[in-house]
């Protein structure tokens, strides 16, 4: 996995992880679950990542 990859997974879940937090706060179930959704995608992208990694060595 390469650094400007796990670098921008982690954006991404931090993104997802305040909208989720904001869309608590302002009771916005859609904003809520798009923030769930944008950790769910960056966690699949950072499986990916680790498969690739593995088939490497």
């Amino acid at each position: 996995m390469g650094a400007d990859d796990k670098v921008k997974n982690a954006a991404e879940k931090a993104k997802g992880e305040a909208k989720e937090a904001l869309g608590k706060l302002t009771d916005d179930e859609r904003k809520e679950a798009a923030g769930k959704a944008d950790q769910s995608k960056s966690d699949v992208k950072q499986a990916g990542e680790k498969v690739k990694d593995a088939f490497k060595r």
